[in-house]
């Protein structure tokens, strides 16, 4: 590609960041050069608390009173002429940190600082205090070393060598969203039932006293996030006693009445429905840090009455309340994710805290869902162009043709937003987990491609599974032959492929078994170390059960497993099947021979291995029989699991990665689909990169070939040219490719739109490139931020160019 056409490409990129007025471009210029750095306030402030914590009071109470000593001493920044108010932390990106879950080391911070992708500031006197407060008071009473004090050996050995990784370690359960109810509720009225059931409460009842101290911490937590909106509403009437500008004044004044009156009761306007959730999820974010950030679920569905009554009765315009959600998107854009280091940070390396904005989908009624806020949101991400909030476009059978043209239309200049998502078979999901009808058709997705029902289940992910390590340890008779240290069962030499897929299949169960143990571990410490009594305030039934989120409170727990390398180790398994057994080309001595010296001196095998072998991606039912097969067997092993002992959640699996391919590939050997060791392994369910050689509609056959039903969830990543989406036809074309591929199964796709050429020449010259963004896994981020190891694993993505 000439040069002149690669900067046409991210010129065009550019073009599209259209922001409604003057004071939005200020606000999101602001936010998007902003710097993330580590924000002090609230270690101090929790560290304190705790120092001074009253005696003899139970976990969920003391949790609670340091929530409440949290909002009462926390500060209040207002951004110039923001209109939405609240955010976690000091500033814009300045970032708290959770030393009761994690507590950083100066090495820690150090790294935090100095780290060429994804750095955090950290100044001089949060070092100090760090040093002589923070570290010296939590070390060795954290959560993260209240859990690795408590796991088995077997565990540890298995986590160490890269078998898994654990979501806990360093941040909270959560990885769930708000739903409808939400926004019909205030404070008061939570109070209100709160104080109805601790009358309700018997003594008889053997759990009475845990009930009791958790309706207690709740009670205490509605008052906590009161007094936050409180002093806000002080505040602005405060800096509206100041303000020169009549606008600005009338502004400040506006949102004082409404800081007086959300969260305290339900928002009855749209401007009162975006502070209200936006407190909400301020409060919830301050309490802890869960996995991943809370999220608003369906918003249009959410907050479309407060809209359609505002402009029928003349008190807001369409524009301003685009206004008003642009203002609202650069709030979650002002709040990266937390500080991570280490195996957590290798597995989810970004800013993105994950929080997704769901559209579209189906009515409770069954019927389209789709309204003009729909369009309006989407107008919104295709002008804001932020690394957050991430989106989610529900595309169901009933939804019109033009919702998908719109947000493919939305897509098409390459920032990877938004991701699709199959409704119809979302519903299917939620049923054949138990989900009610209606509680079905209310669902949605987060975090990447999780789905949920929305506001009324806690689907907590406990980390990434590696299942091209794990192929790797069969093939060398339960030996890691990174360490040299037996982890797995020992097995013997396969006398054939169906023999190689018992001994896998049984070591994959002896894993997953000890990861469940784990999990039950983990689930068991939060329950009791860590209860979250704000946010159970707003996922329905906690109250009612007066239990805890982390603790089973929710309407439906659920526990998932997230596996990663589909691809990779189908591929493998394919190969030794075609080249070994079938075929025998080579023998299995030879093949281990060639893994242990990653490939060198068996040039001529790898390459039989990488392109004359049968790949998953390409519509080969000798491959794709494979995908399937693993996939059924896995979802059997999962789901043969009692419910866990405190949540009483079902188990269930995932398949996507985040940014843990990479780490994983990093730990694991030459694999015999070809793939030299350290290379990342295949991402989600998408074909090994660069494998998938015949086209979108081949990949979306063989993906198809799985029950991504029995799932939570599966991520595709596909890339397209931008030539191939520059035309309406074109987009018209992939629209009707996306409904065959829905309607034969498929649960998710996501695009990449960007020439290769492209992603080199900002490898050469980053500074000319820094607003590059790109599609990684469930969410985009600026490619040049990205570590190396996945900026060449983007790349190595095939780049499809026909439809």
């Amino acid at each position: 590609m000439e040069r002149t056409k690669i900067y046409e490409e991210l010129e065009k990129r550019r073009s599209a960041i259209k922001p409604i007025n003057k004071r939005i471009k200020k606000l999101r210029d602001e936010s998007v050069s902003a710097k993330a750095k580590v924000s002090l306030e609230r270690a101090k402030l929790i560290t304190d608390f705790y120092k001074m914590a009253p005696k003899n009071v139970s976990y969920p109470v003391l949790r609670a009173l340091a929530f409440k000593y949290l909002m009462e001493n926390c500060s209040l920044p207002v951004e110039d002429g923001q209109l939405i108010i609240g955010i976690r932390g000091t500033g814009p990106k300045e970032v708290p940190t959770y030393p009761e879950i994690c507590v950083h080391t100066l090495e820690d911070l150090e790294t935090l600082a100095t780290r060429k992708n994804m750095p955090f500031q950290v100044d001089s006197q949060t070092r100090k205090v760090y040093e002589e407060e923070i570290i010296p008071f939590w070390q060795g009473q954290a959560m993260r070393d209240i859990l690795f004090q408590n796991l088995p050996a077997e565990w540890k050995r298995a986590y160490e060598a890269g078998i898994w990784t654990e979501f806990m370690e360093q941040r909270a359960p959560g990885h769930t969203s708000g739903g409808g109810w939400i926004f019909k509720t205030g404070v008061l009225d939570i109070k209100k039932r709160i104080e109805e059931k601790i009358q309700q409460l018997s003594a008889s009842d053997p759990e009475y006293f845990e009930k009791l101290e958790e309706l207690k911490a709740m009670n205490i937590s509605c008052d906590a996030i009161l007094i936050y909106a409180k002093r806000y509403s002080e505040k602005l009437k405060k800096l509206s006693e100041n303000e020169k500008d009549p606008q600005r004044k009338q502004e400040l004044l506006e949102m004082s009445r409404i800081c007086e009156k959300v969260p305290a009761h339900a928002p009855e306007t749209f401007w009162e429905a975006l502070q209200h959730y936006w407190f909400i999820h301020v409060g919830i974010t301050y309490e802890t840090n869960p996995w991943d950030s809370f999220t608003p679920g369906r918003l249009d569905q959410h907050v479309y009455k407060f809209y359609a009554k505002d402009i029928a009765s003349g008190v807001l315009t369409r524009e301003k309340a685009k206004e008003l959600l642009q203002a609202f998107w650069l709030k979650f854009n002002n709040q990266p994710s937390v500080p991570k280091v280490k195996i957590t940070a290798e597995e989810s390396f970004t800013y993105n805290d994950f929080s997704k904005i769901n559209i579209g989908g189906l009515k409770t009624d069954g019927s389209n869902a789709v309204n003009e806020l729909s369009y309006l949101i989407l107008e919104v991400l295709s002008e804001m162009r932020t690394l957050q909030p991430n989106t989610a476009a529900l595309i169901s059978d009933k939804n019109p043709d033009a919702f998908l043209l719109k947000a493919l239309e939305a897509l098409s200049p390459g920032f990877g937003e938004p991701p699709l998502f199959n409704y119809d078979r979302i519903v299917v999901k939620m049923l054949r987990q138990g989900k009610t009808l209606e509680d079905a058709r209310e669902s949605g997705v987060s975090g990447c491609v999780e789905t949920g029902a929305l506001g009324k289940e806690a689907y907590i992910l406990t980390g990434y599974l590696n299942l091209p390590k794990i192929l790797e340890i069969t093939l060398n008779g339960g030996i890691d032959p990174g360490t040299g240290k037996r982890i797995g069962l020992e097995t013997k030499k396969p006398q054939n492929f169906d023999e190689l897929w018992d001994f896998f299949a049984k070591q994959l169960r002896y894993f997953i078994d000890i990861k469940m143990k784990g999990n039950d571990i983990i689930e068991a410490l939060y329950a009791k170390y860590l209860p979250v009594p704000f946010m159970s305030l707003w996922i329905q039934d906690c109250v009612e059960n007066a239990k805890d989120y982390n603790a089973g409170g929710a309407r439906y727990n659920t526990q998932y497993i997230q596996f990663v390398g589909l691809g990779t180790v189908t591929d493998s398994l394919a190969s030794i099947k075609w080249n070994i057994f079938d075929r025998k080309l080579f023998t299995y001595e030879e093949m281990l021979k060639a893994l242990h010296n990653d490939f060198q001196g068996f040039e001529y095998m790898r390459q039989i291995f990488l392109n004359k072998t049968p790949k998953y991606g390409n519509d080969n039912d000798y491959a794709d029989d494979i995908a399937k097969k693993l996939v059924d067997y896995i979802v059997q092993i999962v789901e043969s699991y009692e419910p866990s002992p405190v949540r009483k959640a079902s188990r269930r699996c995932y398949f996507l990665p985040t940014t843990v391919h990479v780490y994983f590939g990093s730990v694991t050997g030459a694999t015999p689909d070809g793939r030299k060791a350290g290379m990342p392994v295949s991402e989600g369910i998408s074909p090994v990169q660069g494998v998938d050689r015949k086209g979108i509609a081949a990949v979306f056959n063989s993906v198809c070939k799985c029950d991504w039903d029995k799932t939570g969830g599966a991520l595709l990543n596909q890339r397209l040219t931008p030539d191939l989406v520059k035309e309406k036809d074109n987009l018209e074309k992939l629209g009707k490719l996306i409904r065959t591929y829905f309607r034969m199964g498929g649960h998710h796709v996501q695009f990449n739109v960007v020439s290769s050429e492209l992603l080199r020449e900002a490898q050469k010259k980053p500074a000319d490139f820094e607003d590059l963004m790109v599609r990684v896994a469930g969410y985009s981020d600026y490619f040049v931020s990205l570590p190396k190891g996945l900026q060449e694993e983007i790349i190595a993505r095939t780049e499809q160019d026909e439809l």
